[in-house]
């Protein structure tokens, strides 16, 4: 458009000097050239409206565009803290309601039901594990139990960790359930060494509690040691020295046991392992019961206000069990055999086969589990064994049947059902018992 204006410019000054041009002519080509300026003008100014648009088109562009991510700042503890990145807490919480219901024998000699008895229990632990260095840990584990004051002495129940919620509000009690040291060297691959009081170190098919109910803590020093052949077979040994009772003035109450089973893969996820353990108590036999946990065992005593065990306890144990999968479903059956060999009555052997489906997991995942028993009143220490099962007895038989369902993550409801016979007496007494839990974890 300029180029225009400018030849035209040059035209007018050739004409302006040729004397052939009129006064009309040079007029007409002067609003021609006001035209094309006014013209030149306007487009001049809509270019400007239009780059000034493109600018702001522009900037919010580059406002929609992310800033490239700037790099991480990754937390970093001082030095004075960094024993923190080697501290574990965890814990759980249980809150259960349970139902009892028993036959017992009336002074007329006839046999009816007790009235039934509810109640709510919680049980809380909280687990501290600290690594001290590649071959060192440490664990403490606090949780809430029972105590009595018997003969002037607090006897807090081994194999119970629930609070009854009674007495009037009144505060729980806490003990210390767990203490321990775990040494695994690294030039022994596959040996733990624990000391102190300990979790139970001695594998149980299906986690039944015939001889060990689960809460049991023992105390003193155990070894755990996996011998693999293979990628699929391996060898395992467990074994300890236990203090049950340390006397002044007599023969301490001890425990030694030794354990070794083989576990065979054969297809991932079969699996099958059997093996054997034996549990040898020193000086049980005739010792004073200060706190009432015959729990089932014959009494040795003629006294009617004395209590001693009549039977010594070295206890063998074989056990197996088979693991699969059920289409996705893991499934295993198991199966336990007892037999007190030294003792003084022919109630000495007790037995537990059972089976387990799926796993409470995900959320909305369901498990279930079953077994069935029979024990003598003195295949085991009745201390010790499940303190569920007939009211923690031994000398009975029956069914338990239990379920968990997977709430959500870390909350799992579950329910479990007894239905047992005691047979210390005569006539066998019925025993039934329902729990349900709310069981959460962090």
């Amino acid at each position: 458009m300029r180029q225009g204006i400018l030849v035209i410019t040059f035209m007018l000054m050739v004409f302006g000097q040729a004397p052939a041009v009129n006064a009309d002519e040079i007029g007409e080509l002067r609003e021609l050239i006001q035209k094309q300026n006014e013209q030149l003008q306007q487009l001049q100014q809509k270019l400007d409206e239009l780059e000034a648009k493109q600018k702001q088109q522009d900037l919010k562009t580059e406002e929609k565009i992310p800033e490239a991510p700037k790099d991480k700042q990754v937390a970093v503890l001082p030095d004075s803290l960094k024993w923190l990145e080697k501290i574990k807490i965890s814990g759980d919480f249980r809150y259960r309601h349970e139902h009892i219901d028993r036959e017992q024998i009336q002074e007329d000699g006839s046999v009816r039901w007790r009235n039934g008895r509810d109640r709510d229990r919680i049980r809380a632990r909280l687990m501290i594990e600290a690594m001290l260095n590649d071959e060192w840990d440490f664990g403490l584990r606090l949780a809430t139990g029972q105590a009595d004051f018997i003969d002037g002495e607090i006897y807090a129940d081994p194999i119970s960790k629930n609070q009854t919620l009674t007495q009037g509000f009144t505060g729980k009690d806490f003990w210390l359930d767990l203490a321990y040291f775990d040494y695994h060297p690294e030039k022994i691959d596959g040996l733990n060494v624990l000391g102190g009081k300990i979790k139970n170190p001695f594998y149980t098919v299906g986690s039944n509690q015939l001889v060990w109910d689960s809460d049991l803590t023992p105390e003193g020093i155990a070894g755990k040691y996996t011998m693999p052949f293979n990628d699929s077979t391996a060898l395992h040994f467990n074994g300890g020295g236990f203090w049950i009772s340390e006397e002044s003035s007599s023969a301490d109450t001890s425990l030694w046991g030794a354990q070794a089973y083989i576990k065979q893969t054969m297809e991932t996820p079969d699996y099958i392992l059997a093996g054997a353990s034996f549990w040898d108590y020193g000086n049980v036999q005739g010792k004073e019961d200060k706190y009432g946990v015959l729990l089932g065992n014959t009494n040795g005593s003629s006294d009617p206000n004395v209590s001693t065990w009549a039977s010594d306890f070295d206890i063998l144990e074989v056990f197996a069990e088979y693991g699969t999968k059920l289409g996705k479903v893991p499934a295993a059956v198991f199966g336990s055999w007892v037999l007190n060999t030294v003792a003084a009555t022919s109630g000495d052997t007790g037995w537990l086969v059972g089976g387990k489906l799926g796993k409470a997991k995900d959320p909305g995942s369901m498990e279930f589990v079953y077994d069935y028993r029979d024990l003598e009143r003195d295949a085991v220490i009745g201390a010790y064994s499940d303190s569920d099962f007939i009211g923690g007895l031994t000398g009975g038989k029956g069914h338990r049947i239990g379920m968990n369902y997977q709430l959500t993550k870390n909350v799992q409801y579950g329910m479990i059902y007894f239905h047992n016979e005691v047979t210390l007496e005569d006539p066998d007494l019925d025993y039934r018992r329902l729990q349900a839990d709310l069981k959460l974890k962090f």
